[in-house]
């Protein structure tokens, strides 16, 4: 899945990001690119819990 995050500014937001994402899935994959604010998430679990999961940490995020 492919997801935008305008609230994405900066390095500690990206570790922020990953982390969120491995809390709902510790094996996924993610790629990030700050500059772009794009994030790249390859996961077994449902898209909607690692949407709900940055939104409440701040980090709501729109799929591409």
């Amino acid at each position: 899945m492919k997801l935008r995050i305008d609230a994405m500014t900066c390095g500690g937001c990206a570790r922020s990001v990953t982390a969120t994402i491995k809390d709902v899935d510790p094996n996924a994959k993610v790629e990030i690119d700050v500059a772009s604010k794009v994030v790249e998430v390859e996961s077994v679990q449902d898209q909607q819990k690692i949407l709900e999961a940055l939104s409440e940490d701040g980090f709501p995020a729109v799929q591409l």
